[in-house]
């Protein structure tokens, strides 16, 4: 199954409109671009599921130990500064940012774009999607950005004021002056 996208130009949803409709549609997991569109989500298989499981465990590790910020899930929404509502497959705030929002800010959708992110392609996703996506986090303030693509063995590196670096697997990704001493090493997907 791929993910339906719903043209809404004429819709309008508000912001709290499109987190009842959220709320009120657990089941699904639902995004929309900063043009407007409703994605619709299918769920994951269990080999994309495991994939974004062990890069959360990485990126929680590394955090539990520098204490530098929050991490997110695939489930969390962020309500992007520059439009958008998306969810990232993985996502890191840093902890000063996180703590500018207010309580209600923290426990609805987030209205901040994350410093980090990490998008895995999984077999159904169309990778020019998921480059459109990185674009919309990078227009809201991303920092750092790794689309991971197992498809092509290959992972898309978003910087701000920066051309997109592609770099072959196997290979090591840092994080930079963002995540400090943060590393992950990525080996050909089977």
């Amino acid at each position: 199954m791929t993910a339906v996208i719903l043209n809404l130009d004429t819709v309008n949803l508000t912001d709290e409109q499109f987190y009842r409709l959220c709320q009120v549609n657990q089941d699904w997991q639902l995004e929309r671009t900063a043009k407007g569109e409703l994605i619709v989500m299918p769920p994951v298989g269990g080999i994309s599921g495991n994939r974004e499981a062990d890069f959360i465990i990485d990126l929680g590790i590394w955090n539990r130990q520098t204490r530098l910020g929050k991490v997110f899930s695939s489930s969390t929404i962020f309500r992007l500064p520059k439009g958008g509502d998306r969810s990232p497959d993985a996502a890191w705030i840093s902890l000063t940012r996180w703590q500018s929002l207010s309580r209600q800010e923290q426990e609805k959708f987030p209205p901040i774009c994350p410093d980090f992110v990490i998008e895995l392609r999984s077999r159904t996703d169309s990778l020019e999607t998921l480059q459109e996506k990185m674009q919309e986090y990078l227009d809201s303030g991303l920092q750092l950005g790794w689309l991971i693509n197992p498809q092509q063995q290959q992972v898309e590196i978003y910087r701000q004021n920066q051309p997109v670096e592609i770099k072959e697997l196997p290979t090591d990704l840092s994080g930079e002056d963002i995540l400090p001493g943060f590393n992950l090493s990525l080996s050909p997907f089977e």
